[in-house]
């Protein structure tokens, strides 16, 4: 089957690189969004340039720009959106451009973390998923072919520190857990996230569905992260249990984006939003299931960088 033509948004950002390298990787012609001020930073501009070394094709274009989006997804098949959190009412006018190109197969929005249609935090998220559930509407409305994400969280953040948001490096004395720390949580590297949104792009399964990510390995509660850390330090730590209520007294008094991550956490291991319902009873597709031939790293891979 001739592989599909894909043009990857927001790709000098950390998740949309690895979309773009992963694309390379499994032999799509890849086409690669960018704005002529990313070749004034040193970070962007190095992506750039590494993408382009590696056979991308670079077109300019930004997502306030409807003529330069048109141009630039009429040369493809898929468009995948990686675009940051801040920016994801921005995709409003990229789903036009989409509906007037008329020749996209599928799309894939920027969501990749819990579903936004699962999660029972809505009211103290401060829109982040209410924005990422307003997009996910819209695309369905417009009848254009989609496919959705649904990562939970990258091992970037929250894992470094084992689930202690005060912390950037895992603890080696003392842990706090919120709650019982019973509740089970997802993380997935992304640039395995990456690998699995691209095997996604053509495969008729995974059509107007949602792809959801929960490799065996890397399903854990705060007490089981903590007692795989405990075996590889080879030293037991000292366990805080915090009450449930104590989070959400510190969520309402750390201000505003600060206790993001408290939330996050909350909604987590707490409320359990990654892990709560079926996959399948719930309509959506199981990735790792999907794609049994990917390899990923593991949580316990990924503390083993850490020690």
């Amino acid at each position: 089957m001739e592989k599909s033509r894909i043009l990857i948004i927001g790709v000098t950002g950390n998740l949309g690189f690895h979309l773009a390298k992963a694309s390379l990787h499994f032999s799509h012609p890849t086409f690669a969004l960018f704005r002529d001020s990313a070749f004034s930073d040193p970070i962007k501009s190095q992506k750039l340039h590494s993408l382009s070394n590696s056979g991308a094709t670079l077109l300019r274009g930004s997502l306030e720009d409807e003529a330069s989006l048109i141009e630039a997804i009429k040369q493809v098949d898929v468009v995948v959106s990686a675009v940051s959190s801040k920016q994801v009412l921005a995709q409003k006018l990229l789903i036009s451009a989409i509906k007037q190109a008329g020749c996209i197969k599928r799309f894939i929005p920027s969501e990749f973390g819990a579903d936004p249609d699962k999660v029972q935090i809505l009211n103290m998220s401060y829109n982040f998923y209410t924005q990422k559930a307003e997009i996910r509407r819209l695309v369905e409305a417009e009848g254009i072919p989609y496919t959705i994400i649904s990562c939970n969280f990258f091992m970037s953040f929250l894992l470094p520190s084992l689930v202690q948001p005060d912390l950037e490096t895992p603890p080696r004395d003392k842990a706090t857990i919120f709650g019982y720390g019973n509740t089970k949580g997802v993380f997935v590297k992304e640039s395995d996230v990456a690998a699995f949104t691209i095997s996604a792009v053509d495969d008729p399964r995974t059509l107007n569905k949602v792809v959801y990510l929960r490799p065996p390995g890397n399903v854990y509660s705060v007490n089981e992260l903590i007692e795989i850390w405990e075996s590889k330090i080879g030293k037991k730590l000292e366990k805080i249990y915090e009450p449930e209520e104590e989070l959400l007294k510190k969520i309402k008094e750390i201000p505003y984006p600060e206790n993001m991550r408290f939330i996050f956490l909350y909604s987590a291991f707490i409320k359990g939003d990654h892990t709560y319902f079926d996959i399948e009873l719930s309509g959506g597709v199981d990735g790792t299931k999907l794609y049994p031939q990917l390899k990923y790293t593991t949580i316990s891979e990924y503390l083993d960088t850490l020690l």
